[in-house]
């Protein structure tokens, strides 16, 4: 059972506490799970304990469905505004276990929580998740400034990846469907992420 500070609980809420995240870095790619609260199982953490990576979106905000246009669009312009700032990220989908629904993401290290939430809510998600060696935490990133679900954490390996999706392609992505858009912020060859099983991300 996760551990609640106070919140206004969004709409989709019991969805983003269910989500699942997939993460590819460079050589390989891991799905992230919520855990038993009081321990972490799987793989290892893949950085130090001195970075927690954040994992934002900028699909569907409000928890509303929007266009695939408007949502590569909306992603697009995330990446845009982490790039200037020199902070790390790789490519991420979340969504629920069975994979009936997922949202392209952004795991970025560089960011506080603060720094995470305002990102998030810039975007219009209702929550951004927070991954540390100890803990998985859903932060909201609208109404009480320290509303937190906290949870264990379980991580696997995940080979082979049913879609492969590497990190210049997440920026390409965005370049091929939007005409007009200013280019995406360069990005290295990275690893691969699954598009697959992995619904509601929090957003």
């Amino acid at each position: 059972m996760p551990a609640v500070s106070h919140f206004a609980e969004p709409a989709q809420w019991p969805n983003y506490l269910r989500a699942v995240v997939d993460i590819a870095f460079p050589t390989y790619s891991m799905r992230v799970a919520p855990g038993p609260l009081d321990g972490v199982t799987g793989l290892p953490y893949p950085l130090d304990s001195a970075h927690t990576i954040h994992i934002i979106t900028a699909f569907n905000p409000h928890g509303r469905h929007i266009t695939a246009r408007a949502n590569l669009r909306a992603q697009h312009e995330l990446l845009r505004s982490i790039g200037p700032h020199g902070l790390r990220w790789w490519p991420a989908v979340g969504g629920d276990p069975v994979g009936t629904h997922v949202e392209i993401s952004a795991a970025v290290v560089g960011l506080d929580d603060a720094r995470a939430r305002s990102l998030g809510r810039r975007f219009g998600q209702d929550a951004v998740f927070a991954w540390s060696p100890t803990s998985w935490r859903l932060l909201a990133c609208a109404g009480t400034a320290h509303d937190t679900v906290l949870t264990g954490w379980h991580a696997d390996l995940l080979t082979p990846p049913p879609h492969r999706l590497c990190r210049q392609e997440t920026v390409a992505v965005t370049r091929r469907h939007l005409s007009g858009a200013a280019s995406a912020p360069s990005a290295d060859p990275g690893g691969v992420v699954e598009a697959g099983p992995a619904s509601h991300h929090a957003g």
